[in-house]
């Protein structure tokens, strides 16, 4: 089978919904969230506005809650089916994308629409940056330099933490990945108690599993998002936010990021630039991209950030 038949039969398996048409399914909805919130919510360098979050992001949290409702009236009567007592488990959504991509802000987005539906209230967001490995432990593997490739995270701790959730535990407990100390924290930890919803973000998070044998996080996924948008827009993103923080979190003492606080406009460019070529957007061609289809969702990207079309996955 040539590439394109492939690319067709992958096709095949989505719906494509223009922008217009997404915005006008869930007409009347009144949008919960104040332009100050928005503000709040939106990552260095996102175009989130109170438009967008109205036509794109109100209609994906009425539609994520939909499933979330539904799997939990199938999770209900498959617990009256067996006569056991009713164990509904929280519904899980991963959210995957690139790095600078915006899926961050998304996810936080999501987590405050859904929790103002009736029928989601208790949403908790994990980061798949807590999975990482300990920068001492990248430094003893040699891989420091690959941070963010799917070698550098503890892919079983994280498979662990979401057996627990999608089991019922009681509590699930996540470890705390510092960006200011760009290292894992050990003493902090996200701690999540059986909640309604849990959104897991990441890079990595819609890969298949190391072996036929090994579970996949996104085995124990209800629903999944991958954010897209052309690689070279990706790249003019990530640099303006290096450009961003290099005003802001980098110039904080405690900022592992400090060296670069003093870069002059054109080296900020250049370092930023060879951090994508070299690190990001390789990581984007070998791991991240080729999951995209792999997820139930599918936001495209403009150049300017604003979603302009949607796939979905047929059922």
């Amino acid at each position: 089978m040539s590439t394109d038949e492939q690319a067709t039969d992958v096709a095949s398996l989505y719906r494509e919904v223009d922008r217009a048409e997404w915005a006008a399914l869930a007409p009347g909805v009144p949008n919960p969230l104040t332009e100050t919130e928005v503000v709040q919510l939106r990552g260095i360098g996102d175009r989130l506005d109170l438009a967008e979050v109205r036509e794109v992001y109100l209609p994906l949290s009425r539609l994520l809650s939909t499933y979330a409702e539904n799997t939990k009236r199938l999770g209900g009567q498959v617990s009256s089916f067996l006569r056991e007592p009713d164990a509904t488990t929280p519904f899980v959504v991963g959210v995957a994308g690139s790095v600078a991509v915006g899926k961050s802000t998304i996810a936080r987005l999501l987590r405050e629409l859904m929790s103002r539906w009736p029928g989601t209230p208790r949403v908790e967001l994990v980061t798949t940056d807590g999975f990482l490995y300990p920068n001492d432990e990248l430094e003893r593997r040699g891989i420091m330099h690959r941070k963010g490739f799917p070698e550098s995270y503890d892919r079983r701790a994280l498979v662990r933490f979401l057996t627990d959730v999608k089991s019922g535990a009681a509590e699930a407990r996540a470890p705390f990945y510092s960006h200011m100390r760009y290292d894992i924290m050990p003493d902090a930890h996200v701690t999540v108690r059986r909640p309604d919803v849990v959104i897991v973000e990441g890079l990595n998070v819609l890969s298949p599993p190391p072996t036929p044998n090994d579970v996949a996080v996104s085995d124990l996924f209800d629903f999944s998002i991958y954010v897209d948008a052309d690689a070279d827009d990706i790249a003019q993103w990530y640099v303006h936010r290096f450009l961003a923080l290099r005003q802001g979190a980098f110039s904080n003492p405690s900022s592992f990021f400090k060296v670069f606080a003093d870069l002059s406009d054109a080296e900020a460019v250049d370092t930023a630039m060879g951090y994508w070529n070299d690190i990001n957007l390789p990581n984007l061609r070998e791991n991240v991209e080729p999951t995209k289809h792999r997820a139930t969702l599918v936001l495209n990207k403009a150049a300017d950030h604003t979603v302009e079309s949607v796939l979905l996955r047929k059922l």
